[in-house]
Parts: structure tokens; C-alpha cells; sequence
């Protein structure tokens, strides 16, 4: 499997917290993607719907292949037909434009 972008995410340790106006155009850049948290806990947050638990793992297992070639690992909450993403880059105590460009691939995986 390869992945259907380049890998453009900044490297672990040199991401940066992004403004709250950044935050706000990266969100509305999105399909479904609400904030979730505040402060160091805020984070982007996507619930995917699936017709049964074949499909939600072929899609979590997709996600982490992205995931461990973007060096970003979101939250996962896997359920029979859904799964919950949640990304936020603890490093930096918020969101960077890593989470964006991550959810913007998990989101391509179904287009």
C-alpha cells in the first residue's frame, strides 16, 4: 500500500502550535471534523461510519499506515461499524498543521 500523498507533515520536534485564527481556516478546510477539548487538550475529532466491522478495520488499519509515515498517531476509538479519530499534537500542547494534513488523508481514503 502506498500513500496517496507525499509525505509533507514537519518532522516530530519541529511541529508548531498554530493561531486560533489558523486553527478555525484549517477547520473549515474539512468535511466533518468538529474541535473537541480546550487549552493543551484541544484536538480535531471525526466519527467514520462503516456497514459493518470488516470495513472499520480495513479503514483503521489504513489509518495507521498513514499515521506511522506521517510520525502522527491519532486517538482511535474502534467500534463494530464506526470509528472515532481524534488527532492533536501533544508537543506542542494543541493542534499543528500536522493534525490537518492528517485528517485530510484519513479522509481521502474514502473518497
Amino acid at each position: 500500500m502506498t500513500c496517496m500523498f507525499p509525505n509533507h507533515s514537519a518532522p516530530a520536534g519541529s511541529r508548531r502550535a498554530l493561531p486560533p485564527t489558523a486553527v478555525v481556516t484549517q477547520l473549515t478546510q474539512l468535511n466533518g471534523w468538529a474541535l473537541d477539548g480546550d487549552g493543551a487538550q484541544l484536538a480535531i475529532q471525526k466519527t467514520y461510519h462503516f456497514a459493518n466491522y470488516h470495513e472499520t478495520m480495513a479503514f483503521v488499519n489504513a489509518v495507521a499506515f498513514i499515521a506511522h509515515t506521517q510520525d502522527h498517531h491519532p486517538d482511535l476509538s474502534v467500534h463494530y461499524n464506526r470509528c472515532v479519530v481524534r488527532l492533536n499534537t501533544h508537543e506542542v500542547g494543541g493542534l499543528s498543521s500536522t493534525d490537518f494534513d492528517c485528517a485530510a488523508r484519513f479522509d481521502a481514503l474514502l473518497a
